[in-house]
């Protein structure tokens, strides 16, 4: 495995009475381990495709040929979609330096600069379209079901800017499509837009979720734009349903430890939510995919925690006063990256003049990751619950197994909650209220 997990700091022994009771963990351990042989079955029978998605390969090539295509002469590369259709694809994308400052246009002379639009807001998408050059811009468009409002209102505005711009013969190498086939007896207004202007579109998979995607084409769209090693995120993701196969029981399987103890410290301790909290840029975005992947797959019925996407260093110094002497409510997971070495390193007279002698030749990693040992050290000192993710090298490897996971992790913590993890009824009320608002408008 790329990475290792450590929920010693979760425990009762470890942090007094905010901790699980080791029966209590023990015992939802053994409540999953149906679970885990009904997931060993549906990899048999392909009924659940995300755990055969580490397998497939024969998507890779036409997602590069068409990405290659799109991009011939490209310098921006604009990507719509919202919530699942997006995070998975931000994820992999910061891997690749996007939406980092100094690293976001790097190696920009081989490919083009990448754009994520996942939020509507009539300003925004108005200047934007204003600010862009039209001519060296390219459109990845990406909705499951090809019926999301937000998607259709993104394509629609970009369509008619490019026709206003005199470009309309040239939509169909402009705009790139994804979402799922027509034959599913359901409309698909992304695919009707397609199909009006002759724009390609791949296939999105029918069974697979927007926020379970994002090792799906999905994700290697935006993954293969900033030059990364698709096959090598997947082979990550590989390692751990290998590690789901041949598991003899569910303390053998990080993603059941995981989800074990996340549903007990709800149910016996008092945990409202979970923060996620990564010590790198790198996972910025991965910490807000995860967000939606937790909360959207167990809010329901009553049930689950509330997640909350946090990052180190940064937010030591506006969260973490909270989460060590603040309402005991919360379960953190620090995520860290061997950094050690790693930066610039500090000159001594500058330090002896910052009065900070400490800091003299030490490099930027070494503080970070002198944080890291101190953090959960403090948040176990205070009783506080503390699990620890070490990646020894943030690599596309260990960036496939961390999503892998935690989509199995999640997927684990619905059985003991007694919710489907696949579903969003909730959502739904309010879609079809924002579509009745609308048409009684028009009326």
């Amino acid at each position: 495995m790329p990475f290792s997990q450590n929920v010693n700091g979760c425990l009762e022994a470890k942090i007094g009475p905010a901790g699980l009771p080791e029966a209590s963990f023990r015992s939802r351990l053994a409540a999953l381990e149906p679970r885990l042989k009904s997931l060993r079955a549906t990899h048999v029978d392909g009924s659940l495709p995300l755990l055969r998605v580490p397998e497939w390969r024969d998507d890779i090539a036409p997602a590069r040929a068409a990405l290659g295509h799109l991009t011939q002469g490209a310098r921006t590369l604009v990507v719509f979609g919202t919530g699942g259709s997006s995070l998975g694809g931000q994820t992999l994308a910061q891997l690749g330096g996007w939406g980092i400052p100094g690293d976001e246009t790097h190696g920009s002379e081989q490919r083009p600069r990448t754009r994520f639009y996942d939020n509507l807001d009539a300003r925004t998408l108005e200047l934007a379209l204003a600010g862009l050059d039209l001519k060296t811009t390219r459109f990845i468009v990406t909705s499951k079901s090809g019926n999301t409002p937000e998607t259709l209102v993104q394509i629609s505005a970009a369509i008619d800017a490019v026709r206003k711009a005199g470009l309309a013969a040239r939509i169909p190498d402009l705009f790139l499509g994804l979402t799922e086939s027509g034959t599913t007896g359901q409309s698909n207004g992304l695919r009707a837009l397609c199909e009006a202007f002759a724009i390609p579109t791949l296939e999105h998979d029918t069974g697979i979720g927007g926020r379970f995607s994002g090792l799906t084409n999905v994700g290697l769209l935006p993954a293969l734009s900033r030059g990364l090693d698709v096959e090598a995120l997947r082979e990550g993701a590989a390692s751990v349903v290998e590690a789901l196969l041949d598991g003899r029981n569910a303390s053998d399987f990080a993603p059941a430890v995981g989800a074990a103890i996340a549903v007990g410290l709800a149910k016996e301790r008092g945990v409202r939510a979970n923060i996620m909290l990564p010590y790198s840029d790198r996972l910025s975005r991965f910490a807000a995919w995860y967000v939606q992947l937790w909360g959207e797959s167990l809010g329901k019925d009553g049930e689950g925690t509330t997640p909350v996407a946090a990052l180190g260093p940064v937010d030591q110094h506006s969260q973490l006063q909270l989460y060590l002497d603040g309402a005991p409510q919360h379960f953190i997971t620090v995520v860290r990256v061997n950094c050690a070495g790693v930066g610039p390193r500090v000159a001594p007279d500058l330090a002896s003049l910052a009065k900070a002698d400490y800091l003299a030749n030490r490099a930027v990693g070494d503080l970070v990751a002198a944080q890291q040992r101190a953090i959960p050290e403090a948040l176990i000192k205070a009783g506080r619950p503390v699990r620890t993710i070490d990646i020894e090298t943030l690599d596309e490897r260990a960036l496939g197994a961390l999503m892998m996971h935690f989509m199995l992790e999640t997927i684990l913590a619905a059985h003991l909650l007694g919710v489907d993890p696949f579903d969003q009824p909730a959502v739904e009320s309010g879609k079809i209220l924002t579509r009745r608002y609308l048409e009684d408008a028009a009326g």
